[in-house]
């Protein structure tokens, strides 16, 4: 559930930055025989991008994991991705710096260990469902659906919905500006 005190941080936001494993996906890895990876994402995760795309928000995936399929799925949802960083507190300093935007306008979703420190630097740090204890208690916004099962979708409709004041039963994907980005794909 998101409290009020944050609409006024979501309606400031100027970039969303997601880590992969475990917010796009189950959190699971699938190995073949050959040691070829693949990973399970959501597609309604995907659909949800529209909205940050009519918003303006500008989304990108950040991952520790130097994986063919992170990329991807980037290419695929038309993302800016950094995949193999070690250090994502550093690299989000780097990127506020590099883009002239303020860490407190910036949003982290993420789910693990490795992103405790993400999670505490941007104005709105958020962990997905079934984050590990330690996310949770550091982030200030924890999402009620799971990572690879609609995390990504709930984050972006939430942040839709605030950013335009809609009631409970507006949809967002009803939206005129949404519905052309299906034009658009």
């Amino acid at each position: 559930m998101l409290e009020k005190s944050l609409h006024p941080v979501i309606q400031a936001l100027e970039l969303v930055v997601f880590d992969f494993d475990g917010v796009f996906t189950t959190n699971q890895v699938i190995v073949d025989e050959n040691g070829t990876e693949a990973v399970i994402c959501n597609r309604s995760d995907g659909l949800a991008f529209r909205l940050l795309k009519a918003e303006k928000l500008p989304a990108m995936i950040l991952s520790t994991e130097v994986n063919p399929v992170v990329q991807a799925r980037a290419r695929k949802l038309k993302l800016e991705c950094v995949s193999g960083c070690p250090d994502k507190g550093k690299l989000l300093r780097q990127l506020s710096e590099d883009k002239k935007i303020e860490l407190e306008k910036m949003a982290f979703v993420g789910n693990d260990a490795n992103d405790l420190e993400a999670l505490t630097i941007v104005g709105l740090g958020v962990a997905v469902g079934d984050a590990y204890p330690e996310a949770k208690a550091a982030a200030k916004w924890n999402l009620k659906e799971y990572g690879g099962r609609g995390a990504i979708r709930e984050f972006c409709e939430t942040v839709f919905r605030v950013r335009r004041s809609l009631g409970e039963g507006e949809s967002p994907w009803l939206t005129p500006d949404v519905r052309a980005t299906y034009a658009s794909s």
